[in-house]
């Protein structure tokens, strides 16, 4: 890529909602847990210096999505997903590509018992899309998961799914 030159294509939100097929998996491990676009470039942009945080309601995280579980949200059926996203964007890129962006944050997790179970769940009731996906992030976990049946791991004390900010500025924590 040349200099000061956005690749849209490369672009996490262009490939957590925009893209509707399956992920590069060159671009996989640097979107983090990232499941819904991207705020780094607003973060990085000098003309954003200036901007003061709203206090508008709109633009609040709703249904408590901002602290929650890539595992926990993984579980989610059809219905709700639907249900749980009524009136916000994240609604629009569907069921099938939240579990496809789901399982690849997942699959850039530490390895427990939970982030492994929603990645079986994923692969065993998910579309091909969400399957190729799914299967990625298992053996990123380590060789052969992809195809090992999760009851045999033990859950470590005090582990769960995955979860982290949702922007990597510290000032925004």
């Amino acid at each position: 890529p040349e200099p000061y030159v956005l690749d849209a294509r490369r672009c996490i939100s262009y490939l957590t909602i925009e893209h509707s097929g399956p992920i590069p998996e060159e671009l996989r491990a640097a979107m983090g847990n990232r499941v819904f676009g991207c705020d780094d470039c607003q973060i990085v942009c000098p003309w954003n210096r200036f901007a003061k945080p709203a206090d508008e309601a709109a633009f609040r995280p709703r249904h408590g999505l901002a602290d929650a579980e890539l595992a926990t949200l993984a579980q989610w059926t059809e219905a709700e997903f639907l249900e749980r996203t009524a009136g916000s964007p994240i609604r629009r890129i569907g069921h099938e590509r939240w579990l496809r962006n789901l399982a690849v944050g997942l699959g850039n997790a530490p390895t427990t018992a939970p982030v492994l179970a929603a990645l079986a769940r994923c692969r065993d009731q998910g579309s091909d899309l969400v399957r190729e996906h799914a299967d990625w992030a298992l053996a990123r976990h380590g060789p052969g998961r992809g195809k090992v049946s999760v009851e045999r791991q033990v859950e470590r004390p005090g582990e769960t799914g995955y979860s982290a900010p949702p922007c990597n500025d510290p000032s925004r924590s």
